[in-house]
Formats: structure tokens, sequence, C-alpha cells
């Protein structure tokens, strides 16, 4: 279904409108906010590299198996839906600063347990800051963010995620070989997970440098420091539009978590639930956190399946700068339906090359399809939409809904693709995540509006007009 024209516009920070400082501004906070992307990704796929060796050290079920990879996202269920609250109620700046303090001390505890049980507090320790920056990254962005640039800047958020998992592949990949399987069994895992605390405290130092978000000021009553640092931003003028808007769309009450449920508001919550959860049931973290056992089955060698592993993660951050270049040109809506397609097709040959017996580069091959066109469209544009179409008064919790659900998502992915390859095989395995795939662009093609080019303010005056 179309969707109707707008008739009113809000008047948005236009970016031409902002002074060389009000563009410096942006684009610091803009690439600072992304270190949380890139810590959010190099903690979801450094796992991978060391999971063989965890589960020869401490001599792991297939079971305890699935809980080392998911123990992480155990922890991101939580920290999505307490970043919201959180959020709202002290500031979004406030709740990065934490976040970078749980990436650093997961980082240094998951390279010093001596029990498996200590090894998943760890995990789960960081868990509750990837699950709260993956909240309240794309977010952030979204709230400072000029509404025609708002898709490419937030996108920055999933180049962050990829390129820090392409980095931690790459890392993974160094120190796997600088031992055997013996010294890796022992200390080269600990080396991967403890590698995350460095560029922790790089984020944890440059917070201190970007402002609050000046919608979330404006939204509870500080006007005055809203309107100084979007003056910074744009100009007196534009910020004075800005502060008038989010203002007109707010009112004076604060929002209430039960809005959601709403006739207004209902549509988009389950629009936000569904596309987080078809993003991650296509199987996209099997290949990220079971990376090298993948391809190992694919008839790979240890170390030929780390270098698989590593091209897994340069494509992945290639053809995100795909969505970064198409997102606000071509739209939300088109780059997931070509992306879910291509997605769909991939799996299903990854399924049948499994199923007859084919090995080696095919395999690589159809994997890189899909992780390519996962990195242009499903993997970006969800954070993107789910960061744009709450209203603003509740934005916070609500976004912590649908990044909830792609949490809940992905903790059964990792959880069950263990079991599933040993119950079911990957040929069936990698077929499910197929159907998933096929389902999304069936909802994306169907139920899915256009978003682009609008600013917040216009997107939630469109629902309730609805």
């Amino acid at each position: 279904m179309m969707d109707p024209p707008l008739q009113v516009r809000c008047a948005p920070a236009a970016i031409e409108e902002s002074s060389s400082e009000g563009l410096r501004l942006i684009v610091l906070a803009t690439a600072v906010t992304s270190i949380g992307g890139f810590l959010f990704g190099y903690d979801t796929a450094v796992i991978s590299g060391a999971i063989g060796f965890i589960k020869s050290h401490f001599g792991l079920t297939v079971a305890q198996e699935g809980w080392a990879g998911a123990s992480a996202i155990v922890g991101c269920i939580p920290g999505a839906m307490f970043a919201g609250f959180l959020s709202d109620r002290f500031g979004r700046k406030k709740v990065l600063l934490l976040c970078a303090l749980l990436y650093a001390i997961s980082g240094i505890a998951s390279a010093l347990p001596r029990t498996f049980a200590l090894f998943i507090a760890a995990r789960f320790v960081g868990g509750l800051g990837i699950g709260a920056s993956s909240m309240i990254c794309p977010l952030y962005i979204a709230e400072i963010a000029p509404p025609r640039h708002r898709g490419r800047l937030t996108t920055l958020f999933q180049l962050g995620i990829v390129l820090g998992i392409f980095i931690v592949f790459f890392v993974n990949l160094m120190i796997q070989r600088r031992g055997d399987a013996h010294w890796n069994a022992l200390y080269g895992w600990r080396w991967m997970l403890g590698s995350e605390a460095l560029p922790a405290a790089v984020f944890l130092a440059l917070l201190f440098l970007v402002p609050e978000s000046p919608r979330w000021l404006a939204i509870n009553g500080r006007g005055d420091e809203a309107r100084t640092i979007l003056t910074r931003m744009t100009s007196a003028q534009a910020a004075e539009q800005e502060l008038s808007a989010v203002t007109k769309v707010s009112g004076d009450e604060t929002g209430r978590f039960i809005e959601l449920l709403g006739p207004d508001f209902r549509r988009p919550l389950v629009l936000a639930v569904a596309l987080a959860a078809f993003a991650q049931l296509s199987g996209i973290n099997a290949i990220m956190y079971y990376g090298p056992e993948v391809f190992k089955a694919a008839g790979g060698t240890t170390d030929v399946a780390f270098a698989f592993t590593v091209w897994v993660g340069a494509i992945n951050f290639v053809f995100t700068f795909v969505a970064i270049w198409l997102v606000d040109k071509a739209g939300r809506k088109p780059l997931l339906i070509l992306g879910t397609a291509v997605q769909t097709i991939s799996l299903f040959s990854v399924g049948w090359m499994y199923h007859r017996g084919i090995q080696g580069t095919g395999v690589l091959i159809a994997v890189l399809g899909y992780v390519a066109a996962f990195a242009m469209a499903m993997g970006p544009i969800p954070w993107i939409i789910i960061s744009e179409i709450f209203p603003a008064r509740i934005r916070g919790r609500a976004s912590s809904v649908g990044t909830f659900s792609v949490w809940v998502s992905c903790f059964l992915v990792a959880q069950t693709f263990p079991s599933l390859q040993e119950g079911i095989g990957l040929d069936r395995t990698f077929y499910v995540y197929g159907a998933c795939s096929l389902a999304s662009l069936v909802f994306v093609a169907t139920a899915l509006p256009e978003t682009r080019g609008r600013s917040l303010e216009e997107i939630e005056a469109s629902w309730r007009r609805r």
C-alpha cells in the first residue's frame, strides 16, 4: 500500500544550513557513536574464533557449546530492554558511557575465567553492553542526523558493526596462527576475547567529546541546552524550527509504554518487531558465531576455515558501503526487497551444496553471496527503521521492544545451531534459514512503508493520520 502524501511538513534541520563547525560536530558524534557498533560487532564475532578452543579447554557438550555461543546474547535481551527506559530517564549519552564500561569489563573478565560458569558470567556482562548499544547507538544518531541524510548516517552504525566483525576475524586468525591447537586451547582464546578491552577504552574516552541528544533535552524540559547544541549543529533559525517541531509533536506529557498498543502506534510496533526478528532468523549469526565450524564441515582445515571467515568479514564490510550509498537514494524498501531476494537464493544454494556433498570454494561463494545481500539490506536497514518510526516521547523504550526482538531471535539462532547441525544436518539447517528469509521478503514487499526523506516528526504524524 502506498503511503499518503504528507500535507504538512515539519521544518527539519537541513544539513545545508549547518556551519562547518556544525558539520564537524555531527560527523564527530556519529563517528564516536559508531564505535559502539564496532564493539558490538567485535564482541559478537570474537566468539567464532574462540569457541572451538573453548570447547576443547572446558570439555563442553553440544548443549554447553550452544550456551558458550549464546551466553552474550542472553545478556543482550535485558540490556536492550532496560537501555530504553534508562535512556529516556537519564539521557542517551549516559547509557553510551555505561555501554563502554560493560564492554571493557567483559573483555578483561572473559580472558581470565577459571571455570566455564565464570566464562558465561563474563560473556553475559558483555551482552548487556551489546544489547544496550544496539538500541541506543542508532537511536542517538537518528536524533542528531538531518532528515535527508539520516539513513546514511545511521548506516554508519552498521558499518561500525561489520568493521568490528572484519577486524576481529583478522585478529582471531593472527592469534590462532601463533601456536598449535594445544596452545590455542590454553591461551589463544583468552587473547582473542581480551583484545576487546582496548577499543572499549578508546570508546569510553571519546564519548566525553560528544553532546547529549538535543531531542532528548528538548523533550525533558531542557530547551536552552537543546537550543545551544542545535545552533552549533545547524543555525539559530533552524534550531528554533527544530525545537518547535519537536515540541508540537511530543507535547507536555511524558510518553507511556501503553501508547504503543493504541491505534496510532500499533502498526509501527508490529513492523519493528517483525522486521527485527526476520533479520536474525535468516541465520546470519550461524555464520558470525560458528563460521570456522561451518567451513570445517565443508572440508576445510582449521587454518583454511579461519581464512574463510576473514573473507566473510571483508565482504560484509564492503557491501555495507552499498547500503550507505543507496539507502537515502533508492530508499529502505527497494533495498530490502533486493537484499532478501538474493539472500534467499544464496541460503537455499548453501543447503543444496551441503546436501550434494559439494565442498570448499562453492560453499564459500554461496555464503559470501548471502553475507553481501544481508550487509546491504537486512543488516543495516532494520536498525534505521526501528530508530525512526516511534513517537518522540517514548522513542527509547519503544526502540527497546524492536531491539528485544532482535536479540530473542538471535539467541534462538545461536543456541539452536549446534543442535540443528547435529540433529538434521547443515543442509536442512540452511533450508530453514532460507525459508525464514523468503518469509521476510514477502513481509517487506507487502507490509513495510517507505520512510526515506521524512523527518522523525513527519513519520510520527503519519501514524496518527492513519
